[in-house]
């Protein structure tokens, strides 16, 4: 007898816990839309179109010389070192450089964010030099922002006009 109530009492938890074990599987009492946050997966096209806004306004930026406007497309981790080398003899923004000619020529998915390739053609006084490189631009959040630039893969060599071009 005492057999039969352990089975009768386990039985009837089992059926009193049912409803809620389905609720949670989704079945029954709830609406459909109602499922849990999924991380939002970028799509492609938005990363890409994303990406190539903040580089091209970052060689708009260049091109200006406006250094508030270059460091507001680059991720915060960045700040520091820009402020330090942006207008340095080196830096992207120095005085001395004029940029005549800055193109985004790829866009793809990499390791770290989208890489941008870039061309971008460095003057100083006569001489213009062209130079590859890559912007990875990465999502901060709900922004996007420049993570890294680094030089292109393709070396640059003299072209017939005396202007540097990628190979």
């Amino acid at each position: 007898m005492r057999r039969t109530h352990r089975r009768l009492a386990a039985s009837a938890a089992g059926l009193v816990l049912l409803p809620v074990a389905l609720v949670g599987c989704g079945f029954g009492g709830g609406d459909e839309d109602e499922s849990p946050a999924k991380p939002a997966r970028v799509p492609a096209e938005e990363a890409a179109t994303r990406s190539r806004e903040r580089v091209q306004a970052y060689l708009d930026a260049m091109a200006a010389k406006d250094v508030d406007a270059g460091r507001s497309q680059l991720c915060a981790l960045l700040h520091d070192g820009f402020d330090l080398g942006a207008t340095g003899p080196n830096g992207d923004f120095a005085d001395h450089f004029k940029v005549p000619e800055a193109a985004i020529t790829d866009i793809r998915s990499g390791p770290r964010g989208q890489e941008v390739s870039v061309s971008v053609s460095v003057a100083v006084g006569k001489r213009t030099v062209t130079r590859p490189l890559v912007f990875t631009v990465t999502r901060d959040g709900s922004d996007w922002c420049i993570a890294s630039e680094a030089p292109g893969s393709a070396p640059a060599a003299p072209s017939p006009t005396g202007v540097f071009v990628p190979e």
